[in-house]
């Protein structure tokens, strides 16, 4: 598909408003590989979804893929309205499918960004125990998005990852990290075995930390820093856990310095908030959450499960994870998570204030490519606005 066929339409929050002038597709030359046509099945996955009050019953937009030359454009395409390049904050791509290594394919596609193209990339799964997705990183997510990211032209990938509940080595081994990136001929970094001398103590007078945090040398000099976490709920603290939390795995627990930084966070009234200033030490370049099955309550190992059916891809942790509560409030979720404005909740409030993403729902764009997405997208919308 060449940048003349290809076409999107957005999905955007604050109403139906009237979109900008044509856009023309501008995928770089090692962008994703053209995902396929969605695969039409015998219900739409989000029709049991809950509406929220004031949710609209049908989508309104969608973006949609031009049919090529071979193909009929679908009877069942969503409306058409004009079209608008997305603004790179705040646009997050969703994919309503339980096809985990089509979906990462789809939403990356969707996105239309390529942060990996001739540099060395630094990727942090959610490996924060052995357990099974959510638990943790589901073995088809990683081992898509790294064939990915080296089509798109990665010079290298290090996955890296400290683990909370577990010896972070034992945890990579049982969840099958070291097969695959052996066969990838990929790097690996355990942040726990990282001596002094690699860990960057990060201060401010603005944190709650009471001496600041630290974080790896290592993701202070990567060049493109990628995510992939998990849609769930937290039962010690944080609430909720995304994108915004999985960045918790980045910190150290201790740096050489005697002091226990994961007491001093989950001791503390300011839990969310610390958590939200850790992303302060990077910008990410991609983040790929999985929500094909969501912790609704309990977490971050094990709890109650939804079949959310989604696969989300954005630039900005705060878009993302506000799409992410909204998904579990849509589903039924914990008094915490479900309490106040979407935008209220500690951690997206803080990190909206330290300018790490969007500050507002109104900022944030859903992108979607079929129907199904464009249905989902309205019922999040609904929520987001609520």
């Amino acid at each position: 598909m060449n940048r003349r066929e290809f076409c999107r339409q957005l999905t955007v929050l604050g109403g139906s408003v009237a979109l900008g002038p044509l856009l023309k597709a501008c995928a770089p030359d090692n962008a994703p590989p053209a995902a396929p046509a969605a695969t039409q099945t015998a219900s739409d996955p989000t029709a049991a979804l809950p509406l929220t009050d004031g949710a609209a019953g049908e989508a309104t937009a969608s973006a949609t893929k031009s049919p090529t030359p071979t193909e009929e454009a679908s009877p069942t395409a969503a409306p058409t309205q004009e079209m608008q390049a997305a603004p790179l904050s705040g646009a997050v791509a969703l994919i309503a499918t339980t096809d985990r290594a089509e979906g990462v394919r789809r939403a990356l596609r969707l996105l239309d960004v390529n942060p990996a193209r001739g540099n060395r990339v630094l990727l942090k799964p959610n490996l924060n125990s052995a357990d099974p997705s959510p638990g943790a990183t589901h073995p088809d997510i990683l081992r898509t998005l790294t064939e990915t990211l080296l089509d798109m032209g990665a010079r290298s990938i290090t996955v890296g990852d400290r683990s909370g509940m577990g010896n972070t080595r034992a945890v990579m081994q049982q969840l099958g990290v070291y097969g695959l990136t052996d066969r990838l001929g990929l790097e690996t970094l355990v942040f726990d075995e990282l001596e002094a001398a690699e860990w960057v103590v990060r201060q401010s007078g603005d944190f709650h930390w009471q001496n600041g945090f630290a974080v790896p040398r290592a993701l202070l000099d990567s060049e493109c820093v990628v995510q992939t976490c998990n849609l769930k709920t937290h039962r010690y603290g944080g609430h909720f856990t995304m994108a915004l939390k999985n960045s918790v795995g980045f910190a150290a627990k201790y740096a050489g310095n005697g002091h226990n930084y994961m007491h001093e966070l989950h001791n503390s009234p300011y839990q969310r908030e610390m958590i939200a200033e850790i992303n302060t030490a990077y910008s990410p370049g991609l983040i790929v959450m999985d929500g094909v099955e969501a912790f609704v309550r309990g977490g971050p190992a094990q709890g109650e499960k939804a079949a959310t059916q989604v696969i989300l891809a954005a630039t900005d942790p705060v878009a993302i994870d506000a799409v992410g509560v909204a998904i579990l409030r849509l589903f039924g979720t914990t008094p915490e998570v479900s309490a106040g404005a979407v935008f209220d909740q500690a951690q997206i409030a803080r990190a909206a204030e330290l300018e790490l993403g969007v500050r507002g729902p109104e900022e944030i764009v859903i992108l979607s490519d079929d129907p199904a997405g464009a249905s989902y997208a309205e019922r999040i919308r609904a929520v987001l606005s609520s």
